[in-house]
């Protein structure tokens, strides 16, 4: 347990850093790179959660098909890498009070709800339970949601 915990805490780390990465970079194709660092942290936590199917979902989706979109999008439209104009505004340290005053009402609400309880996670379900309930049972959800997908 001590070492899924570590691993969730370094990938966490890494998804972060990615995920500012994303936001600072003047750079496009920087930015939809640090964003595959991203998806593929979550990947790797479906992984930990043993949710395989997610988690192979998650990079044939996502960073096969939306990044390589985007990339290809970048490139064929010949856009310019880096802006002309200076984008940047003086709403930096109200925005980081903001953010730190969300994420305190975000932590609060958390503890409060869960507080000291301990979370059961049941064995993983199987592959062909899986693909049962999503063939059988829930045919039409995955029809609309592959249908927005597309």
């Amino acid at each position: 347990m001590v070492a899924q915990n570590v691993t969730f805490w370094i990938l966490a780390v890494a998804m972060v850093l990615a995920a500012i990465g994303v936001v600072r970079s003047q750079n496009v194709v920087h930015a939809a790179l640090y964003l595959v660092v991203v998806l593929a942290g979550a990947a790797a936590q479906y992984i930990l959660l043993a949710a395989e199917f997610v988690a192979w979902v998650q990079v044939l989706i996502y960073i096969g098909a939306v990044i390589i979109l985007f990339l290809f999008g970048i490139m064929l439209t010949r856009a310019p890498m880096r802006g002309d104009t200076n984008l940047d505004n003086d709403q930096r340290w109200p925005a980081a009070v903001v953010s730190v005053f969300l994420a305190g009402v975000l932590a609060t609400l958390l503890v409060d709800a869960f507080g000291d309880k301990e979370i059961k996670l049941r064995a993983p379900v199987r592959s062909g339970e899986l693909a049962t309930a999503i063939f059988k049972v829930y045919v039409v959800p995955f029809e609309l949601v592959s249908i927005l997908l597309l």
